[in-house]
């Protein structure tokens, strides 16, 4: 499989998961897919083997106390360009299965949160943070304020 190709399919690999949290975040069959970690070894699989070949001595050197100019060079390679994409699909996943079970354990409404981390993982986090605020402080007696989370600090 060339790096196209692996490119092409963990586009294409992280959607029903994208769409089972945004679309169907209730049914029983989302929560099944969602608890499970298997989706992470496959791309994590692919993250590793572009990693490992994308990785020249040079790169590594040039890599290890990085400068923008270097980091610029690295991914104008399509191997590696391909290896920092995937570990953006791995890590917006990631963050998104969060959201989706942080929605899930508080009752607070993702949809937003997990459509703006599907494009801009980030954004999606600070989104998820700000209505999980917003919404203890409108509603401080509901069941989001009596569960702890990850985001009371």
């Amino acid at each position: 499989m060339n790096t196209t190709q692996l490119f092409n399919i963990a586009n294409i690999f992280v959607l029903p998961f994208w769409t089972l949290m945004i679309l169907l975040p209730n049914w029983k069959v989302t929560k099944r897919v969602m608890e499970s970690y298997i989706p992470f070894l496959f791309l994590a699989g692919a993250y590793l083997y572009l990693f490992i070949s994308s990785i020249t001595p040079e790169n590594a050197q040039a890599l290890s106390n990085p400068q923008l100019a270097d980091v610029a060079r690295f991914f104008a390679d399509e191997k590696a360009a391909a290896t920092g994409w995937i570990h953006f699909l791995v890590m917006d996943l990631f963050v998104g299965r969060w959201i989706y079970w942080e929605g899930q354990k508080t009752g607070i409404w993702t949809i937003h949160s997990l459509i703006l981390c599907l494009f801009a993982g980030p954004l999606g986090v600070l989104s998820h943070m700000f209505t999980y605020w917003i919404t203890k402080a409108i509603t401080p007696n509901s069941q989001s304020s009596n569960t702890s989370t990850a985001i009371d600090i």
